[in-house]
């Protein structure tokens, strides 16, 4: 269907919103209902033949579930199941609005958004006649050929949908999730498909600043400033002016650093150590953390109040444990790309590889993974990966170990150290009682208790 045919149905309570919808959608579109009280929107469907429903996810009306966005949504789809539906929603409710898709909804923009954007958003739904179909199957890559955030799995098809609507805003983001997750790159995702793309994205390793070298670093410092300031030195803030600050393992730094930063972050002013004039900066800000938001928010770590200036918009990246399915897709990727690395020929997976790869926890995440197959590439001698290969990190492997020791009941424990020892002995139970200082008897009582 062309546009300029399409019949488009606004539901805001935002006067000032629908009057800027209007004025936007005025040329290009045939006609424009507006309307800001979303009971009437079964009327007003009834009575008019609606293409698009641009419907907000807030609103002051009689209904108030805490989502009243997605009420309406399931109402509007269950009076007319084939019309298009786009929410509208403000950074905080993004998490929502992506559940809108599952619900129903054909895609959503971010308040303020831009109108070329929007535009096109409408034009696409109305001339593919969409309906309800779920979003195709996305991934984040960097402008880096060889640096890729891939995965089908549902979790991370929501995250790379919340990027790309979040990335064109000035949003400031905190990214969460365990180590080897990807935090850093997704850090570079979003700013690659920001406005703000062509200017410098820089990044700082906060968690491992002194007090003094968090100051300098990020805030500069005037030749004499202190015992090793032999020139001066523009911090980072002013290094980042236009483009993206990315400030990884926000988590660590201390109440006195907090203070600080949250002081530039609300002045948007940085003053240089040794001087007293303040230079202003336009930077957006992304900030990682492996510390879970909970932890995070304790007043005696961490300031809430920096909190929210630093987390309009969250990102909790997965553990690879929680996206198995992606884990055989990430494995060939890394197997391509270190196979063309190391001018090795184009590398395969023996099935047994693949269910011992499918079957590991990956304490490490992505990167454990990463490293496993780029070893493999490196030592293997034919074309085919073998389960052999695969040798996964002692380190996390022992680490993960004593974690789940810590959680393991003593009788789980002591029949697990009586199988090693009667295997270390090859079923031979007086060694393996001498072993144990247990009697030969005693022993087979535990044999006995355990079933063994």
């Amino acid at each position: 269907m062309i546009l300029k045919k399409a019949t488009v149905l606004i539901v805001d309570d935002d006067p000032d919103v629908l009057t800027a919808v209007k004025l936007l959608l005025k040329p290009a579109v045939q006609e424009i209902i507006t309307e800001k009280n979303p009971e009437n929107i079964n009327w007003l469907l009834q009575r008019n033949q609606v293409d698009l429903v641009l419907l907000d996810m807030n609103y002051n009306s009689a209904i108030n579930t805490g989502n009243e966005g997605i009420y309406w949504l399931r109402k509007v789809k269950e009076w007319k199941p084939n019309v298009c539906v786009i929410m509208i929603t403000a950074y905080g409710d993004i998490d929502l609005a992506v559940r809108s898709l599952k619900e129903g909804a054909n895609d959503f923009i971010v308040k303020p958004w831009h109108n070329e954007k929007l535009i096109d958003t409408i034009t696409d739904l109305v001339d593919k006649k969409e309906g309800g179909t779920k979003p195709a199957k996305a991934s984040v890559k960097s402008k880096a050929g060889d640096q890729a955030i891939l995965g089908e799995a549902d979790v991370m098809q929501d995250i790379f949908y919340k990027v790309n609507k979040i990335a064109p805003t000035d949003a400031n983001i905190l990214i969460l999730g365990e180590n080897g997750t990807g935090k850093d790159l997704m850090a570079k995702a979003i700013h690659e498909r920001s406005l703000r793309a062509d200017k410098p994205f820089v990044k700082v390793d906060v968690g491992a600043l002194t007090d003094t070298l968090f100051e300098s670093e990020l805030f500069g410092h005037k030749k004499g400033a202190f015992t090793d300031a032999r020139e001066d030195r523009m911090g980072r803030f002013e290094e980042a002016q236009g483009g993206t600050l990315f400030l990884d393992e926000i988590g660590n730094i201390s109440l006195q650093q907090q203070a600080k930063l949250l002081t530039v972050l609300q002045n948007r002013q940085v003053t240089r150590l040794g001087t007293n004039r303040p230079v202003d900066v336009d930077i957006r800000l992304i900030c990682a953390t492996n510390v879970p938001l909970y932890e995070l928010a304790n007043e005696n770590h961490f300031r809430k109040d920096l909190i929210y200036r630093i987390n309009t918009v969250e990102i909790t990246m997965p553990p690879l444990r929680r996206r198995n399915e992606d884990i055989v897709i990430l494995a060939k990727h890394f197997a391509k790309l270190y196979a063309n690395k190391y001018l090795k020929p184009t590398m395969e997976f023996e099935a047994a590889a693949l269910q011992k790869l499918k079957s590991y926890n990956y304490p490490g995440n992505v990167r454990e993974l990463q490293y496993t197959i780029e070893r493999a590439v490196i030592m293997a001698d034919e074309h085919i990966l073998k389960a052999d290969d695969l040798l996964f990190s002692v380190l996390e492997t022992s680490n993960e170990i004593q974690e789940e020791k810590d959680n393991i009941p003593l009788s789980t424990l002591e029949k697990n150290a009586i199988l090693r020892v009667i295997e270390k002995h090859n079923g031979n139970i007086t060694r393996a009682a001498k072993e144990l200082g247990l009697t030969r008897t005693a022993l087979y009582r535990r044999l006995s208790k355990y079933d063994i």
